[in-house]
């Protein structure tokens, strides 16, 4: 095992700790008396989130103090040394969470010098979690997972957040060219459902909208499970603005179905 390896493991454990202890806090609150307020884009923010981050924030500037952070509440911050930058969602779903619907997530992700190496996403009301780093796998729950290796798109099921962020994003006839195609459609949206095509139980998930900290984990946890995820073009990142999780087979299909805007 190479030197850079063996410290991605070492990254990957702290993360996975530290998404489990903010996790654990989230819990103390989910469904209980908890009343959002509203940032300017309309989306909820709880206390929930905000101790979940700070938490965060607080074990990563102990541990890595040299290292910057981006966080959805927070915002960014700079140890002075950029090159490793941990990105934060405390709450991914947050809508889902002040619902009382158990799929929430807490997404953690490490960048090294441009690269995503470490992602871990933890569902507290549900007890699972996700985690891969550059060449240790994609484990749930600490089993070694894949994407499904089913070929065809007709035969798997396909994710998505909110049906009409399809028709805000003007992605509507890309959506429905999808819709068409796959087998099954099912609103298990947000981090879950791109977890969902990493542990090999669904083969598509598409977001027309995402923020940088909502993808931040995903390029490990998908290339270490077998599967792509990136934009719409195909192109690995997390920069996108937009995200899809799927499995190397059916990417060439469903990138065909999606291509057309209009």
């Amino acid at each position: 095992m190479n030197t850079s390896v063996r410290i991605y493991q070492s990254y990957l454990d702290f993360a996975v700790e530290t998404a489990y202890l903010a996790g654990r806090l989230t819990l103390g609150y989910f469904r209980g008396d908890v009343s959002p307020d509203f940032k300017p884009d309309d989306t909820p923010v709880t206390v929930a989130d905000r101790e979940a981050e700070a938490l965060i924030r607080v074990r990563i500037e102990k541990k890595f103090p040299g290292h910057a952070i981006v966080g959805e509440e927070y915002g960014a911050s700079s140890g002075g040394d950029d090159s490793h930058r941990w990105f934060i969602d405390p709450i991914d779903g947050t809508k889902s969470f002040v619902c009382g619907v158990p799929l929430y997530g807490v997404l953690i992700g490490l960048e090294i010098e441009g690269r995503v190496e470490v992602g871990v996403v933890y569902f507290p009301a549900l007890d699972e979690m996700v985690a891969a780093a550059t060449g240790h796998g994609c484990r749930l729950n600490g089993r070694v997972v894949h994407v499904s290796p089913e070929t065809r798109l007709d035969r798997v099921t396909v994710a998505f957040t909110d049906a009409g962020g399809f028709a805000f994003a003007n992605r509507q006839a890309a959506w429905e060219k999808v819709q068409r195609a796959a087998w099954f459609r099912a609103g298990w949206g947000d981090a879950y459902g791109h977890c969902l095509v990493a542990t090999g139980r669904i083969g598509l998930m598409l977001d027309p909208v995402m923020n940088v900290w909502d993808c931040a984990p995903f390029p490990p946890i998908l290339a270490e499970a077998g599967g792509y995820f990136g934009d719409w073009k195909g192109m690995p990142t997390i920069y996108g603005n937009e995200a899809m999780s799927t499995t190397t087979a059916l990417l060439p299909e469903v990138l065909s179905l999606i291509s057309d805007r209009k």
